[in-house]
């Protein structure tokens, strides 16, 4: 009867490195039982809180993913590779022997697999009792980084003798191909475990109740935005971005770009350089025959000249690159913002409408500003500091051995997952630290604001103890974001000295023991080390200043995804106004489905004449205006302007057709001769000064300190209502359009300014196609149609004299504004009205 062996033959389980490498019985054995140790046992205890505290969540509720799938069926990949390389090996490898740790391997494998496919479903299918995390819980997180690990453990046999590596033979190209898809497979399930597709967000949780996803909200630092995983489709917000990054219009600042790579390649060979140099000058010192290497010493200042302090902070290659990037930079965010900006002014008067302008200011803010922190970090911080250490564990590898390449990789790896892990964790405690905050202050602003309402109720004692409490709150949940910092931090500390220490000790062994290392290894494994930790005690800030950039990054791409409503029909040309009739032919639309405000109207404006839109408030009359201008587009019916559909127009020849003089006149911050000119941004000052006279405002402006170059202050407000108005009309008529639209402009005013602007509004509309809103009928008697509109229909049509002969509802409204305003003052307009007529068809 043959004994099987547990581990081959001349090899013993205590045996860790044979033929420069590791021994594949030791490391199986101890790879495997760790992890499948520590995933039974923690798996064990979370299947019991489960179990006893898990509340099991409505399929509707769970999201829905195909990466979730993936993530399953990866999880059960590896098992049955586990069991295709044990067949493998009994049958066509090994010469179909099979040892005890093989049998050990396959067996935990197979179990451990399914078993963490187990903790995933249950993951998804309950919840605990409190707010879900944003992924999976630390027992699954820390299986999948053993696992990695443990996978990653194979490449410190590159070198050994005997290994599979070399490819020498069948069964080598065997093992490899399976390492590989083992290997891959492995990555995957770590990054989808990162990712946690099939696991509740905070935002799914908050709209259990809600199926609309127009409220999709979460809580964050500010209040409400959106937070989710802000790494959640992130090649799709980076292929949003890539045509902004690269300068695709400028070659010059190509060969910056790929300059400054090669500036940030060369930093990485002089930081493996550096730790060298140190290495042979100290070698130099402790020979038994000591030499003054000078020239050594002075290329090892030379490369710290180039590096900089240790962490590339200041050294001239950092500078260099940093001076170099500062037009890319600038490339990146002009492109950006503009393209934003006019994206921003594409979209429709409907969104405009319901958009906070100081919000979208901020978003456009921070999401150009995130995009250059982003560069910076991923590119100059991140990506280095990972290559960085890339290079040293291959560096230890093959000028040491084996095990400081695992060592480096290892604690590398620890602090990095370490890291990310009890940043997720923290995130938390900042949050509400933050909204306790925002609370302290509000109970403080509030309380102060109502400074006598609090002293008529003599609540003073009531309020400082309610700003104590305030003050209380938050000062606990900034103990809790403090402690976990601290944590943080200690975690931090001890991985970097566990590594260093374990590397030093191995050091120092194998010098003071004659093993091929001398003391100047040890100063450079000690300095490379330490090298390399520097820029990793700030991978944590960069981490989370990442997730904020990601998060202001991804309101601003929410902005770039909002749809035009109103775009020009392919193929649309210019509009062509030759006589300028408008015809509405049974126009209907709405705002919202459910409340139609145009119903069906018809009506024709000729060449040259004036028809009024009259009627009560909320009648449809204003968005007759807005829909001729296509501020939106009409649900039926037509709009047609010289027997052109408007629809199949370009939409910019349109609007150079017609002229507004709005009833709320907004100004630009700049001076008047520039809101004048707006109208027409080429015309020469005389043209300006001639639409001036014409809008009755020229002597007015004169009167002033700096005449048309005064400043008229925020939206206009340091004019008076009639003063911007007539600077309005003076736009309109410098614009000369061959349609006119006046939207109420002159409701806002008392009667006395009304009648004076009357008058340059009747020189705006002469010989012009024009369309009058109106609220006071005084200022429409004497136009040649007038439409009265209800609810969004028109009821009656006709001249002023007609519709008052009917008695209806035109009737109506002009006896009630009648008797609510002095009738001589209405005679006296009409008169003056006549009078204007009379004098501008002269």
């Amino acid at each position: 009867m043959i004994k099987m062996r547990y581990c081959p033959p001349n090899v013993t389980l205590g045996e860790v490195w044979i033929n420069h490498g590791t021994s594949q019985c030791f490391m199986e054995t101890l790879t495997v039982s760790i992890t499948a140790g520590l995933l039974f046992l923690f798996g064990s205890a979370q299947l019991w809180i489960y179990r006893k505290y898990g509340t099991q969540l409505a399929q509707l509720s769970l999201p829905r993913s195909k990466l979730y799938h993936a993530q399953i069926f990866f999880t059960f990949l590896l098992p049955v590779l586990a069991a295709m390389r044990f067949i493998l090996q009994a049958t066509v490898l090994n010469g179909g022997i099979v040892y005890g740790y093989m049998i050990l391997s396959v067996l935990l494998t197979v179990a451990m697999f399914p078993f963490s496919a187990y903790i995933i479903v249950l993951e998804r299918n309950y919840l605990l009792p409190s707010v879900p995390t944003r992924g999976h819980g630390l027992v699954l997180l820390f299986f999948w980084t053993l696992v990695l690990i443990s996978e990653s453990l194979s490449f410190i046999n590159l070198n050994r003798e005997d290994w599979w590596f070399h490819l020498t033979t069948l069964t080598d190209e065997i093992e490899m191909a399976v390492f590989v898809t083992r290997f891959v497979s492995c990555v995957i399930l770590f990054v989808l475990g990162l990712r946690a597709p099939g696991i509740m967000t905070t935002r799914d949780y908050l709209n259990l109740n809600n199926s609309s996803s127009e409220h999709n909200i979460e809580i964050d630092d500010t209040g409400v935005t959106n937070q989710g995983s802000t790494f959640r489709n992130v090649w799709k917000k980076m292929s949003v971005l890539a045509p902004f990054l690269w300068p695709k219009k400028d070659v010059l600042l190509q060969f910056r770009v790929m300059f400054c790579f090669l500036l940030l390649a060369a930093g990485r060979a002089i930081n493996l350089y550096v730790p060298i140099y140190s290495k042979l000058i100290v070698d130099s010192m402790v020979i038994q025959n000591p030499r003054f290497r000078w020239d050594w010493v002075l290329i090892y200042v030379g490369f710290k000249f180039l590096q900089g302090g240790g962490t590339g902070g200041m050294g001239l290659l950092n500078n260099l690159r940093s001076f170099l990037w500062i037009r890319i930079q600038q490339y990146t965010t002009r492109e950006v913002e503009v393209e934003l900006f006019k994206h921003l002014h594409g979209l429709s008067l409907r969104w405009h409408l319901s958009r906070k302008t100081g919000e979208v200011l901020r978003v456009m803010d921070r999401g150009t500003d995130s995009i250059n922190n982003l560069l910076n970090y991923i590119l100059f911080s991140i990506v280095p500091t990972i290559v960085d250490i890339l290079v040293a564990v291959g560096y230890f590898i093959s000028a040491f051995n084996g095990w400081f390449g695992l060592i480096v990789f290892v604690t590398m790896s620890l602090y990095i997952a370490a890291t990310i892990l009890v940043t997720e964790w923290r995130t938390k405690f900042q949050r509400r630290m933050n909204l306790a905050d925002n609370a302290q202050r509000a109970r403080s602003v509030d309380s102060l604001l109502n400074f006598e309402t609090v002293k008529y109720y003599g609540a003073e004692d009531y309020e400082v103890d309610s700003y104590r409490e305030a003050i209380l709150s938050f000062q606990t949940e900034e103990w809790k974001s403090i402690v976990t910092q601290n944590i943080l931090n200690t975690v931090q500390n001890v991985i970097v000295c566990g590594g260093l220490l374990t590397g030093s000790l191995l050091c120092v062994h194998m010098v003071v023991t004659h093993q091929g290392l001398t003391v100047g290894d040890y100063v450079l494994f000690a300095s490379y080390i330490i090298q390399l930790y520097v820029p990793l005690n700030w991978f944590g800030t960069f981490y989370r200043a990442i997730q904020k950039n990601f998060v202001d990054m991804e309101n601003m791409f929410d902005l770039m995804r909002e749809q035009q409503e109103v775009i020009d029909a392919p193929g649309a040309g210019p509009l062509m106004v030759k006589r300028g009739v408008v015809e509405f032919h049974n126009v209907s639309f709405g705002y919202i489905p459910e409340r139609i405000v145009l119903k069906n109207i018809s009506f024709t404006v000729p060449a040259g004449k004036t028809v009024a839109l009259v009627g009560p408030s909320g009648s449809g009359k204003s968005t007759v205006i807005r829909l001729l201008f296509r501020f939106y587009d009409v649900d039926s019916g037509s709009i047609v302007i010289d027997g052109q559909n408007i629809k199949t127009v370009q939409q910019a020849s349109l609007r150079r057709a017609i002229g507004v003089v709005p009833q709320d006149t907004v100004l630009f911050n700049n001076s008047i001769k520039y809101n004048i000119q707006y109208g027409r941004i080429s015309a020469p000052d005389g043209d300006i000064v001639t639409a001036a006279k014409h809008a009755d405002i020229h002597d007015r402006i004169l009167t002033f300190v700096d005449a048309y170059e005064t400043k008229v202050g925020e939206r206009g407000l340091k004019l008076s209502g009639g003063e911007k108005q007539r600077v309005a009309i003076a736009r309109t008529l410098l614009k000369s359009p061959a349609i006119v639209l006046l939207d109420e402009a002159t409701s806002a005013l008392d009667t006395q300014t009304e009648r004076n602007i009357q008058a340059a509004l009747n020189r705006v509309c002469t010989n012009r196609t024009t369309i009058v809103v109106a609220h006071r009928l005084s200022t429409v008697i004497h136009a040649d149609e007038i439409l009265v509109l209800v609810e969004g229909e028109i009821v009656e049509r006709g001249r002023h004299e007609d519709l008052i002969a009917l008695g209806n509802v035109y009737a109506a409204m002009w006896e009630q504004q009648l008797k609510a305003g002095d009738m001589s003052e209405i005679q006296e307009t009409d008169d003056t009205n006549s009078k204007e007529r009379r004098d501008s068809n002269a």
